[in-house]
């Protein structure tokens, strides 16, 4: 005698779904809607640039090699990207990466950069990954109080020591300054003072502009 076949109704799998579970018909349609549902939106888009200044002529304008790499505005965009880069600690003498608020480009002469200007972190050869890291997930993830004053971020890699440093609007907003300092320092656990230097004052000075700020 044959075996008795259960058939079960095509609705029957709907039913038994639990609620807000996406029925895959086969054709990975499914899949490709939970990936369009599962992105998580930054709440600002972001520009990655890059810039080499090893060999550079110096008829060449500063600000003139850099590069726009790719904008972002998930967080699966960033880790797509941040994976499939180098890191400081990778790259040549003289490398600049800019991570930087999208529309807003990593020079003095920007018009939202004009007015700001930075502080900036030291550490040994090879020292700048986590540093760097951490400071994108916290501009990325809107972690400071004035995060509205912040322009982006850029690591430097140098002879002798890398450098991370986070660009602002408005040098002359002192308690704003002053919170970005102290709160990235938190974030980085980062234990020594840090200075703020203003654009304008780096501009006219050829030795070095004092720190205007300090935390």
């Amino acid at each position: 005698m044959a075996e008795d076949t259960e058939t079960w109704p095509a609705s029957a799998g709907a039913e038994e779904r639990e609620e807000g579970e996406i029925a895959d018909d086969g054709d990975g349609s499914a899949a490709a809607a939970a990936g369009r549902v599962s992105a998580h939106p930054l709440e600002n888009a972001w520009t990655f640039w890059f810039d080499n200044t090893q060999g550079k002529s110096r008829a060449v304008a500063w600000g003139s090699t850099i590069h726009p790499i790719h904008t972002f505005s998930t967080v699966e965009d960033f880790w797509s990207l941040y994976n499939n880069i180098h890191h400081p600690s990778k790259l040549n003498v003289g490398a600049d990466f800019h991570c930087f608020k999208d529309k807003i480009e990593p020079k003095w002469e920007d018009p939202i950069c004009a007015n700001g200007g930075k502080w900036t972190i030291s550490c040994g050869k090879g020292k700048s990954d986590t540093f760097w890291l951490h400071t994108l997930l916290a501009l990325i993830g809107e972690q400071f109080d004035f995060g509205d004053e912040i322009c982006g971020a850029v690591v430097s890699v140098r002879k002798n020591q890398e450098r991370v440093a986070i660009w602002t609007k408005n040098a002359a907003n002192e308690t704003a300054q002053i919170s970005i300092g102290k709160q990235w320092k938190e974030f980085l656990d980062y234990k020594d003072s840090i200075g703020f230097v203003v654009h304008e004052d780096a501009k006219r000075s050829d030795k070095g502009a004092k720190n205007r700020y300090t935390v």
